[in-house]
């Protein structure tokens, strides 16, 4: 047997993927945003069989991070996957309160805390209320 090139050697070296990475189809799920993505479109995006890709997603819908939502699409059933994880922008994290606080040198010193500061209660209920006017798509 001859020697092999280096091309070969770093090729072989590589290590087999075995199945969709849950990360990647996670990461694709988040990409396709607030419309979701058809499991069967994300299947041939990937180059994976719908088994594969079925044991990916029930893990991450096991662990909360995906939903989805039965749908006919071209007369076969699906499903559209939707992330329960959303990206943060700047835009989303500007608002919080101690950012910027004129009271936050004194935090924690005294009686005033994030635990009883109404300008943080104000914060996270205006948050939660935004949280649940944006989730059409979960079921209930």
């Amino acid at each position: 047997m001859g020697p092999r090139s280096n091309e070969a050697i770093r090729m072989s070296s590589k290590p087999k993927r075995k199945g969709p990475v849950e990360q990647d189809v996670l990461r694709l799920v988040m990409d396709a945003g607030d419309e979701g993505v058809l499991q069967s479109e994300l299947w041939k995006s990937m180059g994976v069989d719908s088994r594969e890709g079925s044991r990916a997603i029930l893990r991450l819908e096991r662990r909360g991070l995906i939903a989805r939502r039965k749908e006919l699409h071209s007369g076969r059933w699906t499903y559209r996957l939707f992330s329960k994880r959303k990206y943060v922008t700047i835009d989303e994290i500007k608002d919080i309160p101690c950012t910027f606080c004129d009271l936050e040198p004194r935090c924690g010193e005294s009686e005033l805390s994030p635990e009883n500061c109404e300008r943080m209660v104000a914060w996270i209920t205006s948050m939660l209320n935004e949280g649940t006017e944006q989730r059409p798509h979960e079921e209930a």
